[in-house]
């Protein structure tokens, strides 16, 4: 009975609301995701005013991004796991930051993934990168002493 209790307990827990109903879909579904694989995922996200930005696009961005720092996360230690989700607005610009722990970057694999089926995988950056520049924005990334840093800046019109 307190199992039970606990699950329908973290249900509530996952829930973030950022203005933003596929958003908030998203991020209670990588929320549940990141539970069970033992990945602390904190979020602070808020979208409103944001509604320029297409739902697609949304969805792009933060699925994608959280779908990697997922997978990078299970490659870790539990207790090493964890992911940070910032976004929101930053003076004229809607801003993205997703962070996590990752294993050293390893120079000799493939550029667009890791994956051994390169056919179907790697298309999420560069995805999230055409999203963030449909709306004059700019995606960077960086991999250094175990971190890996996502960045999007989006101009607010």
């Amino acid at each position: 009975m307190i199992e039970k209790l606990q699950s329908q307990v973290a249900m509530y827990e996952d829930y973030v609301h950022t203005g933003n109903d596929i958003l908030d879909i998203i991020l209670k579904e990588k929320s549940e995701l990141s539970r069970e694989k033992k990945i602390a995922l904190s979020v602070t996200v808020d979208l409103n005013g944001m509604e320029f930005i297409e739902p697609l696009d949304i969805s792009t961005i933060f699925g994608n991004g959280l779908d990697n720092a997922i997978e990078a996360s299970e490659k870790l230690p539990e207790e090493q796991r964890a992911i940070l989700v910032k976004a929101g607005r930053v003076r004229n610009f809607f801003f993205v930051l997703i962070e996590n722990n990752c294993l050293p970057e390893n120079k000799n694999t493939k550029s667009r993934t890791a994956k051994q089926d390169d056919f179907l995988h790697g298309f999420g950056i560069s995805n999230m990168k055409k999203a963030a520049e449909k709306y004059g924005g700019q995606l960077t990334t960086k991999c250094e002493n175990g971190k890996f840093t996502l960045k999007i800046l989006i101009p607010i019109p």
